[in-house]
Parts: C-alpha cells; structure tokens; sequence
C-alpha cells in the first residue's frame, strides 16, 4: 500500500499508524514508513502520517521516531481524536524540540486534527486556532458516531429510524464553521464501504455541498469520485470565471467604475464576486479550463 499510493491520483496520502495498525505491529511500522518517507516517489502530494492519539502509550515515540529520522520528507502529523487544544499545543511543542534537535526548519511541519467525538467537537473552534501548525480540520465519522452512540453500523449512512434531516449536518457545519473562522482547510473522513461507489458518492456530494475541500478516499475506486465531486461543475466554473472577468471589467474605468451591473439576467456585485472566486479557485486547483469567455460591449 505505500508503494501503491505514490501513483494515484491523489491531492494527499496520509501513512498510518493508528487505526490500520494492530499493537503489536506500530513499531514495525514506524520503520516502515520513515523508509516509505525517505525512499520518495509521492510527487507533489502532500506527505502526511497519522500517528496515535494522545491517551495511547504509543504518541510521542511516534512523532519522535518519524520526525526524527524523517522529517525532511514530512509534510504534516496528523492527530487523531483531538479533544481540546492541550493536546495540539503537547504536539505542537514536541515537534517543535525535535526540529531544534535535528537541524530543520521550525514550524515548517503542519498539524492536522482529526475530530473523532464529542468533546473534540465542543471544543473544534479552540482547536482549530491552537496553534499556527494546524492546517486541517477532519470529521473522523465512525469513532464520532461511537463516541455519540449513534444507532448504526454504517459509517456516514443516516441512522435507522432517522428519517428527517441530515443526521450529520450540525457535526459537518461545527467543523468547517471552525475551519474557516481560522482559515484552515475541512475535509470529510472515510467512507468504509469501499465496494458501494454510489454511497460513496452520495455522502460525498453532502460535504461538497456545504463547502468542504476535500473527502477521504480508501479505494482507488473512490478517488475519481472525490475529485469529481470536489470539483466544480464545467458549467459553475465558467459561469464563476465570466463573472470575475465582468465585475473587474465595469468596476475599472474602462468599464465606468461601477460597482453592481447586469451579466446577461444576473446583477452582479462585490459579493457575487466573492462567491465566484470560491468557485473558480477549486476549478483552477482542480486544473479545469474555461470553455467560455467574456467579451466587453462595444460601442
């Protein structure tokens, strides 16, 4: 699995050694991806390894261990079940040492927390500005719905009985409502039923819809859908990049300096052209071209 994710068509691989790994086997596998680390091949993903969580015996030789030995090569640690701000600021400052100690650039490594139960999501707005390492905020589902005795066994599905609403909808908005006050990425956790790409599909589109960046993707199957559904929409794209090119053009002189026009049926403003931005800069990130373009009036 290390050596097959350095081709895939990925923004991100995260190495681990929390869940995937049984007791017995961390040690081993600390060795394994320091030599994952080191050996390269991953491009321009970002390089991230989830290591334990802070009420374990296994965290801190962890972080020393990979950060220690291969650093250089590290983009972020990610840190699961958060639950305040302590316990970035613990993480924080033991990376901290270890770079002092070994030469590499302080504060260079990121953070990213996984919020997997109930006092993580209480407390995700103090988390999420703890400290200038933290880059991602992430919904962590099947430990938070354990944590919260959520009747069901599938993972991001909707709960038997619940049968109005979104289940998830408040857990998903207390995380990016906290992303973004901080100006931090959110992203959504697993989908574990890696054979049901409709489902998969389905949970993806209700993080997308809301704003998050991005979706955890377990099968190779399911990357095409996340980076699909992540993206724009040709058409959304275009119609955001008209809009950019409109507004800066009747905002200039040329244009008349003025600031609230008409694009086609649309009156477009200083909002519009916030939203439009939001929009062309996932389709841009995404590597998207534009199939229309704006043509000043003449005469």
């Amino acid at each position: 699995m290390l050596d097959k994710a350095k081709g895939l068509a990925t923004d991100q691989v995260f190495l681990d050694l929390e869940d995937s790994v049984a007791p017995l086997a961390k040690a081993d596998a600390r060795k394994n991806i320091v030599a994952a680390l080191n050996e390269g091949g991953y491009g321009d993903k970002i390089r991230t390894v989830r290591v334990n969580d802070w009420t374990t015996s296994w965290t801190y030789r962890d972080v020393v261990e990979v950060v220690e030995n291969a650093g250089r090569n590290l983009d972020c640690i990610m840190l699961p079940k958060v639950q305040n701000a302590g316990q970035i600021d613990a993480l924080d400052l033991l990376l901290t040492q270890i770079e002092r100690t070994m030469g590499l650039e302080v504060g260079r490594i990121g953070i990213e927390a996984q919020i997997e139960n109930a006092a993580g999501l209480n407390n995700v707005n103090d988390i999420a500005a703890a400290s200038p390492r933290i880059e991602t905020i992430i919904f962590g589902p099947a430990d938070f719905m354990a944590s919260i005795n959520m009747k069901t066994l599938v993972v991001g599905e909707q709960p038997p009985g619940y049968t109005e609403g979104d289940a998830y909808h408040y857990i998903l908005m207390r995380i990016l409502m906290a992303a973004r006050a901080n100006n931090k990425a959110a992203i959504d956790g697993p989908y574990l039923q890696v054979r049901d790409p409709d489902g998969y599909r389905r949970v993806s589109e209700r993080s997308a819809a809301l704003g998050f960046d991005g979706k955890w993707v377990l099968h190779p199957d399911q990357i095409p859908i996340a980076n699909e559904v992540f993206s724009p929409r040709q058409e959304d794209y275009d119609h955001a990049e008209l809009i950019l090119d409109a507004y800066d053009y009747y905002t200039s002189a040329d244009g008349g300096a003025r600031g609230a026009v008409m694009l086609g049926d649309e009156m477009i403003d200083e909002a519009s052209r916030k939203m439009a931005l939001v929009v062309s800069s996932k389709g841009r990130a995404a590597g998207m071209q534009r199939t229309q373009s704006f043509e000043p009036p003449q005469g």
